[in-house]
């Protein structure tokens, strides 16, 4: 086998780049899940019910994906980030401190997608430039679930 293919079929620096490309992605998620979490904890209001399941749901959803990542980065053949101090200094996903009313909430939630689906289209594009299926077809479904998601959010927000 060539030198510079790796175990998958893959450019050994094609899939570092990709790697480095997800580790950014891991970061972002894991500090959107501690948002989720502090918000499915601290949620108040009339819509306290509603939004303390759904916050439940997203970060379940969300520590799914933060596995998955790391597990991509793994058998791209390199390392994932982490500790939080790695992750807090990558991320562009900021910690939401004592946000307990639904319309902060909701609108960090939206935010925060926003920020992982820029990334994650990014992600696609170079996963696609350089042959990687597997991390391509990762991130795009990511991206329609995710998608759906801002809509109904959005909606929810009246917006």
């Amino acid at each position: 086998m060539k030198k510079n293919i790796n175990a998958i079929g893959l450019d050994v620096e094609k899939s570092t780049a990709l790697a480095a490309g997800l580790n950014d992605l891991l970061a972002n998620y894991q500090l959107f899940y501690q948002n989720l979490r502090g918000f499915h904890w601290n949620i108040k209001g009339e819509k306290f019910f509603e939004l303390h399941l759904k916050f439940e749901e997203f970060y379940n959803d969300v520590i799914l994906k933060v596995d998955e990542i790391a597990e991509r980065i793994l058998t791209l053949g390199s390392t994932p980030l982490h500790t939080f101090s790695d992750y807090l200094a990558k991320s562009e996903i900021r910690e939401e401190k004592n946000l307990s009313d639904s319309a902060s909430t909701v609108e960090s939630t939206l935010n925060s997608f926003k920020v992982l689906i820029v990334k994650e289209r990014a992600m696609l594009s170079n996963a696609q430039q350089f042959g990687d299926e597997g991390t391509a077809t990762l991130m795009s479904d990511y991206i329609s679930q995710q998608e759906k998601t801002v809509w109904m959010l959005s909606a929810y927000q009246n917006r």
